[in-house]
């Protein structure tokens, strides 16, 4: 089983739990062509965490409950997308406060604590996100989740250059289409000045 959102812009997801963040982030209409809003109707929401929910106990060795969503938990799933985005900045100045989530510290595997997430509808989706957020942050692999820099594009994507420098979550549609603006308008103030 895949990711559903990121599968459609063709990239390697995040390692781990933080794959379920990058697939949130890449739910928005993104791409050139764009692609759908999955978090624009309730019945889209719903087929997109239920295979994400599905990808992430994979990956983290977790039980995938089924969460139902309602009109007002897609809304919020929406506003907590715009949140994880502006997070993935890692500007500490510009990026907003994360919504709070319920969350339960047990027990697990070999007697080591671990998160387990909790509430209900959007709630539990943002626990999720929050919970791995955090283990990433703790691995230091949450600043390899970016935006692409291109803001027609929006594209998320996992940097795995060496030394985290990738801006493009792909340097042949976004980059060199970035650059060849900036060359061109850059030609048309040399003619025009």
């Amino acid at each position: 089983m895949n990711w559903p959102a990121t599968d459609r812009y063709e990239l390697e997801v995040s390692p781990g739990g933080l794959g379920f963040v990058h697939d949130l982030l890449n739910t928005l209409s993104a791409g050139k062509p764009r692609e759908t809003d999955l978090l624009g109707e309730v019945a889209d929401a719903q087929a997109w965490l239920d295979a994400a929910l599905q990808r992430w106990a994979e990956d983290t060795d977790r039980p995938a409950e089924r969460v139902e969503l309602t009109v007002d938990d897609v809304e919020h799933l929406r506003d907590l997308r715009d949140e994880l985005r502006a997070a993935t900045g890692h500007d500490t100045e510009d990026a907003g406060a994360l919504s709070s989530a319920p969350v339960l510290l047990q027990p697990g595997p070999g007697g080591r604590l671990r998160l387990e997430p909790r509430g209900t509808g959007w709630r539990r989706v943002a626990s999720i996100a929050l919970i791995e957020v955090l283990e990433a942050q703790r691995a230091d692999r949450w600043r390899r989740l970016k935006t692409c820099r291109n803001n027609r594009c929006a594209v998320a994507f996992y940097d795995r250059s060496r030394n985290n420098s990738g801006v493009w979550h792909n340097v042949q549609v976004c980059g060199n289409a970035v650059n060849l603006r900036a060359y061109r308008a850059r030609k048309r103030s040399q003619q025009n000045g």
